[in-house]
């Protein structure tokens, strides 16, 4: 990136650089981001390790592969586990077609096995109707509100 003629501080030998946002930064869950479990699996909190979208991160209704970081003691899940889970949460704004957006306060995901098939039997807080273009049905479905 080169600079540009304008030369706006007037110090000798500052320049304006152009900047670009990379494409790989609308990713909400990138690797290492922590994410909140909103399901009774036994997890609290899971590390993603990656994302099976592609290899710069999720979006909501995207699958990714986690860590488990904290669980409860009697969970169906382990702290050490690898799971997969959905994403369902998203605190980075998600324009819609119709022109509102949906943002929530954090990142969070529900677990589910490789099949797909959900590990807990409940999904606490709102999930965003987007998942219903990705397949998810069975999380609307036990879902206590849709948003």
């Amino acid at each position: 990136m080169g600079s540009l003629g304008n030369n706006l501080y007037g110090a000798a030998g500052s320049s304006v650089e152009a900047v670009t946002r990379p494409s790989h930064c609308d990713a909400i869950s990138q690797m290492r981001t922590n994410l909140k479990v909103v399901d009774n699996s036994g997890a609290k909190r899971v590390m993603c390790i990656a994302a099976k979208r592609g290899k710069y991160g999720a979006r909501l209704g995207d699958t990714i592969i986690g860590s488990v970081k904290e669980a409860q003691p009697r969970g169906k899940v382990k702290k050490g586990d690898v799971v997969y889970g959905v994403v369902v949460h998203a605190a980075m704004k998600k324009g819609r077609s119709d022109g509102s957006e949906v943002q929530f306060d954090d990142n969070a995901i529900v677990l589910v096995n490789n099949k797909g098939e959900l590990i807990g039997t409940r999904v606490f807080g709102p999930v965003p109707h987007e998942l219903r273009k990705k397949k998810h049905l069975k999380i609307l479905a036990l879902a206590e509100h849709i948003v």
